[in-house]
């Protein structure tokens, strides 16, 4: 598989990439599987519910146990109740977390890397640097390279990248440690320098 090399300019040739890793068939039902349990592995339990313990109520019997004609009850916090605890509350403990075997994921990851090179939405640079910190430096670069929004996987990342790109919400760099499904399927195109190519192959092979 072919990538295509480009440069401040435009395009500059092309780079040979591993077919084991850029010119797999995709498989959408293991990248679906393997996009859902990364954003589920990433989910926090925020969410708590009262039981019937927790509830604030009153301990008195709210009728006599018989002669009213109505259902026996002892107490308001039953879950039956409105304002009761519930039966099976959630906790800030909850565990969302999906196990994705390793040889699923590296193929998954190589299933998207492929496709993204057959849409021709893969381009390649020798390094990707910024002089300064500065979002607006960015910017300029991504624009004069032909991109609106852009995944930029680097072997390396520095300083200078890190502080420049956190403030554009349409550009995301990340080191090649870092690549993940749910980042190569969300961005329309990805840039990769040539060491995180190779990083990549030997990470997913």
């Amino acid at each position: 598989m072919e990538l295509k090399l480009i440069n401040d300019q435009g395009a500059a040739g092309t780079v040979v990439a591993k077919d084991e890793i850029f010119g797999r068939d995709f498989n959408q039902t293991l990248v679906h599987q393997l996009v859902v349990a990364y954003e589920a592995n990433a989910r926090l339990g925020s969410r708590k519910q009262k039981d019937r313990g927790e509830v604030r109520h009153s301990t008195k019997k709210p009728w006599r146990q018989k002669g009213t004609g109505r259902a026996r009850a002892g107490m308001s916090s039953s879950p039956l109740w409105r304002g009761g605890g519930k039966i099976f509350p959630n906790t800030p403990d909850e565990n969302f977390s999906q196990k994705v075997n390793r040889k699923m994921y590296r193929a998954g990851m190589a299933a998207i890397l492929s496709q993204l090179a057959r849409e021709d939405r893969i381009r390649v640079v020798e390094e990707f640097k910024l002089e300064q910190p500065k979002t607006k430096l960015l910017a300029q670069k991504v624009k004069a390279m032909g991109f609106d929004e852009l995944l930029v996987i680097t072997d390396a990342m520095d300083t200078n990248l890190t502080l420049s790109s956190r403030n554009l919400h349409h550009v995301q760099v990340i080191a090649v440690q870092q690549a993940n499904p749910v980042a190569l399927v969300r961005y329309p195109n990805v840039l990769l320098t040539k060491k995180a190519v190779a990083k990549l192959e030997e990470m997913f092979k």
